[in-house]
C-alpha cells in the first residue's frame, strides 16, 4: 500500500467490538434476557428446547422452527428481541460495564491523514451509543448492523455496511481494521486491505485466512496509512 493521503479515494474503517471497544462483544446473557422480555410482555411460557433455540443470536433454522411451533411469526419475534437485546446493552454499556480500549487515543492522529469511520456487526443503536458516550467524534461514518433479519443477513463477512461505508465517504479502497477472521474475509470482498489487530482475546486465535497487515496497536496504523 502507498499510503492513504488527503484528498486520495481511501479511508480508514473500523472494527468496533475488540478494536475500539475493549471485550469480543455482547454477553449472551443480553440475549438470554431480552428474550425474558419479549415472552413475558407477550404472555408466552417458553421452556427447554424451544427456548434455547429463541436465545441464540443467530436468526437460523432453529430458530424458524421454533417460531413456526409456537405458531408466531419468526421475523417479527426476532426483531422485538433484538430490540430488547441493543436496549439492553446499551444499558450495560451506560453503567460501565465495558471501556474503550487504551489505544483509541491514536484515532485523533489517524484523522488528520485520512477519513475514518466505524463499522460493526454489532446493533446499530448500540454503536451510537457507544460513539456518543464515548465521544468518539473522528468518525466520519458509523454504522452497524440493522436490526432484525435483514441485518443479520448482512453482517459480515457479508461487506454490505463496509461498502455502505465506502460510498459515504467517497472512497473507492483502504484499510479496514478487525479481530476476526469475518472481518478479514469482509475486508477482502469490499476491495479493502485488512488489517488484522492482536489483543489479549484473540491472541492465540488461528486465523485459516490471510491479513494483508497483522498488528498489536492502533498507533502501528500511523506508518500504514502514511505508507511505511
Amino acid at each position: 500500500m502507498n499510503g492513504l493521503r488527503s484528498g486520495a479515494s481511501d479511508a480508514l474503517l473500523f472494527d468496533m467490538d475488540g478494536v475500539v471497544l475493549d471485550g469480543w462483544g455482547t454477553d449472551d446473557a443480553v440475549h438470554s434476557r431480552a428474550l425474558e422480555d419479549v415472552l413475558e410482555q407477550r404472555e408466552m411460557g417458553v421452556t427447554g428446547d424451544l427456548r434455547r433455540s429463541l436465545e441464540t443470536y443467530e436468526y437460523d433454522d432453529d430458530f424458524r422452527a421454533a417460531c413456526e411451533e409456537l405458531g408466531v411469526d419468526s421475523a417479527t419475534l426476532y426483531r422485538a428481541r433484538e430490540e430488547r437485546s441493543a436496549k439492553r446493552a446499551v444499558e450495560r454499556l451506560a453503567a460501565g460495564a465495558r471501556r474503550l480500549c487504551p489505544d483509541v487515543d491514536a484515532l485523533d492522529e489517524l484523522a488528520d491523514r485520512t477519513p475514518i469511520g466505524l463499522v460493526s456487526n454489532n446493533y446499530h443503536p448500540t454503536v451510537e451509543f457507544v460513539v456518543d458516550h464515548f465521544q468518539l467524534n473522528t468518525f466520519e461514518f458509523v454504522r452497524g448492523r440493522d436490526l432484525g433479519p435483514d441485518g443479520f443477513r448482512r453482517r459480515k463477512p457479508d461487506p454490505f455496511y463496509l461498502n455502505e461505508a465506502l460510498d459515504a465517504l467517497d472512497a473507492s479502497g483502504g484499510l479496514y481494521v478487525g479481530d476476526r477472521a469475518t472481518d478479514v474475509i469482509a475486508a477482502e470482498r469490499a476491495g479493502l486491505e485488512a488489517v488484522f489487530l492482536r489483543r489479549t482475546h484473540n491472541a492465540a486465535l488461528d486465523l485459516h485466512v490471510e491479513p494483508d497487515h497483522e498488528i498489536e496497536s492502533l498507533h502501528e496504523l500511523v506508518s500504514l496509512v502514511d505508507g511505511g
